[in-house]
């Protein structure tokens, strides 16, 4: 059916998961002979033997709760795309992956993972040979992502040491740089789709007749949706809590420059961000999507010199360059971040009750407002409207908003105005806010006057979905690719087997 598309990023962020619990498998395997290697599938040994890498059944994850390491399966090679290797490893855990994020029974076979496996291979073999395209790979995204990564299992198992236990890991930098080649790899395949479709578009007339090939009975229904424009109001930060703060990190940079002291450890202390567990550590380029300010210091740095304090929109640092690399820095950095205080907080409070009853008065609309007095810069100039970051435009699944938000909006009519909420950045900073709704959208079957914004994705995503289709086709045709004979029998929608 025309209108069930294919996410394109499906194949690199539906798995990335899946890559990150079997990382240890592939670097081993990676050095075996292709001869020896398919010997070695269904041989059981004891972990204790310390020449083989390997893999248990199950997501270390879970068994990590009964610390069972007794026995394992060492894997075989499934298939091998250009340079890079599928092992049996990669397809249990696959079906583990799918089966956590899919509600419900789904009958998914080993042929129908080994496939999305296979192409996610191929895209990023692809991108290696494309240097346009590894270049939009940048250290600062991975980095992060892998930060993100490691806080999230550190939560779920309980402590960094049970998670290098683990992965058999003998420290936190060991962990963190093989987990930076997995994202890596998949970064590179996202990369390769992007470019890949960076140019196609659709026409108004393509639109149409896109809508007009769904049969009636096919047609899309959209879920409840609402509009949401904010006005937020930041507490000002006293420059008491500012000055405070400079001196800190004057003081800690002291410590470093005339004393000796280590930076890493003070990153570790008392930083405010992710990479406070690996001592601030950072490895970046001028393309990174950073803030400006702090590019421009980390730049101007000499190596293993230290800057003096200095501001960015995030909080206040000091960083210190320990490697230049060409086009790239390794460095290190701390933030600390001023806090409001209790009257500060109560001020913005008051501040956004005033805003919310002029409104309601009628001396202003929300949008004036909006523009007149909100802090949030990304909104305000639209009057306070919310992109949704998902689809591009203006309308949210009311399922899928914000948990914080769902109640408040839920029982707001049309231009009705919330109360006063709190909430608080992702660096824990806190503000208030108040909302309204600037659209009701009930579930109703796809109009194509009403709906015509996301018709029109869908159509551009056919329009991809066929070029990438066209893609991997010739890419098959030009790369090595040799799959193992226990799926010579699979029903690929794509020449793997290339017959």
């Amino acid at each position: 059916m025309p209108w069930k598309m294919i996410n394109l990023k499906f194949i690199n962020k539906g798995l990335i998961l899946l890559f990150v619990l079997s990382f240890f498998n592939f670097k081993t395997q990676a050095q075996i002979p292709q001869e020896d290697q398919n010997s070695l599938r269904d041989t059981t040994i004891t972990g204790s033997d310390p020449t083989v890498q390997l893999s248990q059944a199950e997501s270390p994850l879970d068994t990590m709760k009964n610390n069972s390491f007794q026995r394992y399966k060492i894997d075989g090679v499934a298939a091998v795309i250009g340079e890079y290797l599928i092992l049996e490893s990669d397809i249990e855990k696959g079906r583990l992956e799918f089966e956590s994020q899919m509600e419900g029974e789904h009958n998914i076979t080993d042929c129908e993972i080994i496939g999305h496996l296979m192409e996610n291979k191929l895209f990023s073999h692809a991108a290696l040979q494309d240097s346009t395209v590894y270049g939009m790979v940048t250290d600062g995204q991975i980095l992060a992502q892998v930060e993100q990564q490691v806080s999230h299992f550190v939560q779920r198992v309980g402590s960094m040491q049970k998670l290098l236990d683990l992965y058999r890991k003998d420290s936190e930098e060991e962990l963190r740089e093989e987990l930076y080649k997995i994202d890596k790899e998949m970064h590179l395949a996202e990369a390769m789709q992007e470019h890949i479709t960076e140019q196609i578009e659709v026409t108004p007339e393509e639109v149409r007749e896109f809508f007009n090939s769904i049969p009636k009975d096919e047609l899309p229904r959209f879920s409840d949706e609402v509009e949401i424009a904010q006005i937020t109001i930041k507490p000002e930060i006293p420059q008491s809590e500012v000055d405070k703060v400079i001196n800190q990190l004057r003081d800690m940079r002291e410590d470093i420059v005339e004393n000796g002291a280590s930076f890493s450890t003070k990153a570790v202390l008392y930083s405010q961000d992710g990479t406070s567990m690996d001592g601030g550590k950072m490895k970046i380029t001028r393309q990174d999507p950073l803030d400006k300010d702090f590019k421009e210091i980390a730049f101007s740095l000499r190596e293993g010199e230290v800057s003096q304090p200095f501001k960015s929109s995030f909080g206040y640092h000091i960083v210190q360059v320990d490697k230049v690399l060409g086009q790239e820095r390794e460095i290190r950095h701390i933030i600390l971040m001023p806090k409001e205080t209790k009257a500060s907080l109560e001020e913005a409070k008051a501040k956004a009750d005033s805003i919310r009853d002029i409104i309601n008065s009628g001396e202003i609309t929300f949008k004036e407002a909006a523009k007149k007095y909100s802090a949030d810069e990304e909104t305000s100039g639209d009057g306070g409207q919310l992109i949704n970051p998902e689809t591009g435009d203006s309308r949210f699944e009311l399922t899928k908003i914000d948990p914080r938000m769902y109640s408040e909006v839920k029982r707001l009519k049309e231009g009705e105005i919330s109360r006063t909420l709190s909430d608080q950045t992702r660096t824990g900073q806190k503000y208030y806010k108040i909302i309204t709704v600037t659209g009701l959208y009930p579930e109703h079957v796809a109009d194509y006057a009403k709906d015509y914004t996301r018709i029109k994705d869908f159509a551009l995503r056919n329009k991809q979905r066929k070029e990438i289709h066209k893609w991997r086709k010739e890419e098959i045709d030009d790369t090595y690719i040799k799959v193992s004979e226990d799926y010579k029998d699979c029903e690929f929608q794509s020449n793997w087997l290339k017959n």
